[in-house]
Parts: structure tokens; sequence; C-alpha cells
């Protein structure tokens, strides 16, 4: 057992909702790439406009598994067999659970490389760990403020540490006060990769014209880009998982 890695810590379940995969990643700076999924129970923020609301409004509290480290790695290997060797913890939000740090530690153990997206509200020293860094500070849109002095301090403590990790900053975009909020926080954090994404405003329904729709904002998002000199190295992504299989969990 690694010294960083508390006995203590080791002995607390995981709450899991979801496993699944393998899939592809479908946003940010791993879009595209093959991957498993380990999605956590709890959040702190309620976003008006979130699409897994199941994680922290209830309504799946039957769902959740208390579930070892270990038990979460049998059941990837389970489902992916030797067809992975990338695993993507999402929520929710992650950074609720310190006792992720020996998930962290056994996935590594087995070469696999580990993804996190997180608000960036909390920290957890075993993020450092981590091979994949997505912070999505939340636009006003979601009806959530950012606390900027903890966000300071989590990009500080993650561009300071030892060891190399990929780190970006992704923003939702559903309008422009959305995008005015997402480029104060590029300027406030400029040599991070930026990464602006489109809005699904579907999430609790599908619509015969879902797709289209998707499109028709991302394409708005592309010509709101290419107008504006201090995005210049940004990039704008769609959510492809959602232009793929809609709102189904799972996938």
């Amino acid at each position: 057992m690694s010294d960083s890695v508390s006995k203590k810590t080791t002995e607390r379940a995981i709450p899991v909702l979801e496993i699944f995969g393998p899939t592809i990643q479908g946003e940010g700076m791993a879009i595209g790439r093959k991957t498993m999924f380990v999605r956590t129970a709890g959040c702190d923020y309620r976003c008006s406009w979130c699409d897994s609301k199941f994680t922290w409004d209830g309504s799946a509290k039957d769902e959740i598994r208390m579930l070892s480290a270990e038990e979460i790695l049998a059941k990837l290997l389970e489902l992916g067999g030797d067809t992975f060797d990338h695993v993507t913890i999402s929520g929710g939000n992650p950074l609720l659970l310190p006792q992720i740090a020996l998930l962290v530690q056994r996935l590594h153990e087995r070469g696999i490389r580990v993804a996190v997206e997180t608000q960036g509200s909390r920290w957890q020293d075993w993020l450092v760990r981590i091979d994949e860094v997505t912070l999505s500070p939340k636009p006003p849109s979601s009806g959530m403020e950012t606390d900027f002095e903890i966000l300071d301090s989590i990009v500080s403590r993650l561009s300071e540490a030892p060891g190399r990790r990929d780190l970006c900053i992704k923003i939702v975009i559903f309008d422009e006060d959305d995008l005015t909020y997402a480029r104060d926080v590029h300027r406030r954090y400029p040599n991070v990769p930026f990464i602006l994404q489109t809005g699904n405003p579907q999430v609790s329904h599908e619509s015969d014209d879902h797709v289209s729709s998707l499109l028709r904002r991302y394409e708005w998002l592309i010509g709101r880009l290419s107008d504006l000199p201090d995005l210049k190295d940004a990039r704008a992504l769609p959510q492809l998982h959602t232009l793929v299989w809609g709102n189904k969990r799972g996938v």
C-alpha cells in the first residue's frame, strides 16, 4: 500500500451509480477517446441544466452501490476485459470523495490512465495523481456561483505539483452571458488549455430535432469563437455522445 493512501481512507467504500463501457469520451480534452466510466453519487452543486441530476437529486438513490476500489476494478475488468487502458471518473463531483485515492492507485498499478472532471469547488490530494484533469467551472446559466479563490488554489496546486498531467478548463456555453463568463475565466488562467462546449438544453427529454438543435448551437458557438480575438487559442467542441445517443444513460 502506498504511503500516500492511508489505511483509514482505503477502508471507506465509494458510492457508485454507474460503471459502464467501453465507450468513447464525448467531451473535453479526450473527446473521442476510448474509455470506461465510473460515475459516483453526490454533488455540491445544483446546476439548472445538469445532465446527471440523478447523481444528487435522490431519484436514483436505490441504485447507489457502496463499492471498494477492488470491487470497482473487478467490474471494470469484467465489462472491458483487455480492451481498454483509460478510465474516466465522473459524477456528480468525485472530488467529494477522499477514498477515490485507492481506486486511482489500483488503476495505475494496471497501467490504466485516469481522467477526472470537476467544477473546481473542492480539493483532494489524489487529484495531483490524475493523468487528465478537466476543471469545468459553471457559467451563469447554471445558477451556480464560482468561488474563484478555491479555483485559483486548485489551478495553482495542479500547475505546481511534480509529475506530468494534462490539465484543461472547459466551460459549457448556452448564451452570451456564459460566453462573457468564459472569456473572463480564460483571461484569469491564460496558460491553461481552454475549451468551450455547447450546452444541451434537452437533458430531461428527447425531441425530433434533438441533433439538429445541438448542431445549430454548435454552429453558433463556432461563429462566436471566430469573432473573438481573446479566444484565438480556444477550442469549440460539441457533446459528441449526445449527437450519437441523445440523453441515454450508460453509454
